[in-house]
């Protein structure tokens, strides 16, 4: 089995810079894309093999927003956190297949200034508390753009940029706190030393030519499923966005 995930940074624009050349050549059981930037109505994408689900953001144009292309036809499909989660900003899709849990997330970024620190920290704990409860039914693949940089060796300047946005104590702390739970960082998992791995970087001038980036997408997957990782990896070559595609494969 083979899953893909992409922050696309606007659906629409990475449609004209090789989205579909790319969802082609990757030929996945389940693609899951981030930051739609998108409004009911505003995309007619027909992918063929594949049942399509969407979560807008219902409070702000050209924002947020998720999907998921998936093979297999789900047994269900809920969006938010829980039942009494409106999830207004389009930030979450989960799947329900046979054995396992599909959930798609684009987390709450907590921005430069740190005004949403608070909002995202208290997201993460009802995120968490979700994930859980999924576990406790099936296995849990969790993925997505989850704007945090967990170590020091997962960004390319940890020392300027502690504090910052994606790397506060705090936000590092609440993947600390997940992957205690039963959860696993596919990719560390693998490769715990491995450097320079990274799936974002600035829109600033040679940046990415200079592979200054953070690695802030993961595939997290609960702890049974750890010996069924065949591999977990960046398509780093991959533009069309400012973050590059991850691949979880499945044994």
């Amino acid at each position: 089995m083979k899953y893909v995930s992409w922050n696309v940074n606007g659906l629409r624009a990475c449609l004209k810079k090789g989205f579909l050349s790319f969802f082609e050549r990757m030929d996945a059981d389940v693609f899951c894309v981030q930051e739609t930037k998108l409004q009911p109505g505003q995309l007619d994408l027909t992918l063929e093999g594949y049942y399509d689900f969407w979560n807008f953001s219902k409070i702000k144009k050209g924002y947020s927003g998720t999907a998921i292309f998936t093979k297999q036809k789900p047994i269900s499909v809920s969006y938010g956190l829980d039942e009494t989660d409106e999830d207004l900003e389009g930030r979450l899709i989960t799947l329900e297949f046979d054995s396992y849990y599909f959930v798609c997330a684009y987390v709450p970024n907590s921005q430069r200034d740190l005004a949403r620190l608070t909002y995202r920290l208290e997201w993460e704990d009802r995120l968490r508390d979700y994930l859980a409860r999924l576990k406790m039914e099936k296995e849990v693949i969790y993925c997505g753009d989850l704007n945090v940089a967990h170590e020091a060796i997962d960004l390319r300047n940890p020392k300027s940029n502690k504090g910052n946005s994606g790397f506060t104590e705090e936000e590092r702390e609440k993947m600390s706190i997940l992957l205690g739970e039963g959860f696993i960082d596919s990719y560390r998992f693998l490769y715990p030393d491995k450097e320079f791995a990274y799936t974002w970087w600035s829109y600033m001038n040679t940046v990415r030519e200079r592979n200054i980036g953070w690695r802030i997408d993961y595939f997290i997957v609960s702890n049974g499923l750890s010996e069924n990782i065949a591999d977990s990896y960046m398509e780093c070559d991959v533009l069309g966005s400012d973050h590059c595609p991850i691949v979880l494969e499945l044994k």
